[in-house]
């Protein structure tokens, strides 16, 4: 059975993961309600990302230009690569992720959100999980 993971106005649907592929990939569906976004540009330094948009336009941060994701079309991010998203539409969007190889897993999500149910966030504590998992923020200037 999927595992389904809330993070306010995230929702993902974690379908495989490193442990079931030995590492092979991490698959999950990320529905996105309108306006949400990741607040903190990031990149990973030990996988690359492909986005498949399954519905509604999602927009996509690759190295300060916007690339918007429909549904049937795709975006594949490498390692190292900056990057963030936002639902700008007024409906849902949700697309397939694809991370390879699988060394992410849920338990990420699972602390992230964890720390958001707590009210506000604490910066320095989603910096230090981000950091632990692999994920490395980019600071906006």
């Amino acid at each position: 059975m999927p595992e389904i993971i809330n993070l306010g106005a995230l929702q993902l649907t974690f379908l495989q993961s490193k442990d079931e592929t030995a590492g092979g990939l991490d698959l999950f569906e990320m529905t996105l309600q309108p306006n949400a976004r990741m607040p903190i540009p990031h990149y990973h330094d030990r996988w690359d990302e492909t986005i498949y948009g399954l519905s509604g336009i999602s927009t996509w941060r690759i190295e300060a230009k916007d690339i918007d994701v429909a549904p049937g079309e795709s975006l594949y991010i490498k390692r190292g690569v900056v990057h963030g998203f936002i639902n700008r539409s007024p409906r849902p969007a949700t697309c397939l992720c694809i991370l390879s190889p699988g060394v992410l897993g849920p338990q990420y999500f699972r602390d992230m959100a964890g720390l958001l149910s707590a009210g506000s966030p604490d910066p320095a504590k989603m910096k230090e999980t981000m950091l632990r998992y692999g994920l490395v923020p980019v600071m906006q200037s």
